[in-house]
């Protein structure tokens, strides 16, 4: 594994806008450790800024769809999108929300596969779609979503979890930004094992 978080500068912490510094020190606060992503991402504070305030806009709300259901779509389809850093990472946080040690890795391998229900297949089913043929979903396919008890909203935050996903993925193959260790490991086993 390579220790270069991105093919482009990365600022030192004390070098960085109160906000931005504090953002990530909190979250380092809170994990043990600052993503790459996080840091990769200081190199131009504005998109900074904006990346997280969307982030957080789509993956923290409590409406509609879970907050692991939420990180399904990301696996899913930044598996397809060959994003290694959003799959472990998202992985783990997926391995968390859902208590389920398994089901990140199935859904970035195969997600027809994994241990979710029909619901969400169907969410998937969606995402996966827009996520790697975009031009061809229609009003059928929202017609499913439906079938499957998911409103507009809830509609909403698949396709745009996955739109933001797939902008993600791609600064990340720009910037060759590598997933942290510690991803790897987390929500695989019980806390003190």
């Amino acid at each position: 594994m390579t220790d270069r978080i991105s093919r482009f500068p990365v600022p030192e912490l004390t070098d960085l806008a109160d906000d931005v510094r504090e953002r990530i020190l909190g979250v380092q606060e809170k994990a043990g450790f600052i993503p790459n992503v996080f840091l990769m991402l200081a190199h131009r504070p504005a998109e900074f800024r904006a990346f997280f305030d969307y982030h957080d806009a789509l993956m923290e709300k409590n409406e509609g769809l879970t907050k692991a259901e939420r990180e399904m779509i990301v696996v899913a389809t930044s598996g397809a999108g060959n994003c290694l850093y959003c799959v472990v990472a998202h992985g783990a946080v997926l391995r968390i929300r859902a208590k389920n040690a398994r089901v990140a890795d199935q859904l970035a391998t195969n997600y027809r596969k994994a241990e979710i229900t029909e619901r969400q297949r169907a969410m998937l089913d969606f995402a996966m779609k827009l996520s790697t043929n975009g031009g061809a979903v229609e009003d059928a396919d929202m017609a499913v979503l439906r079938e499957h008890g998911f409103d507009d909203e809830a509609i909403w935050d698949i396709g745009a979890i996955t739109a933001f996903f797939a902008m993600s993925n791609r600064l990340v193959h720009l910037t060759g930004t590598p997933p942290n260790e510690p991803f790897y490991l987390m929500g695989r086993l019980p806390k003190g094992s």
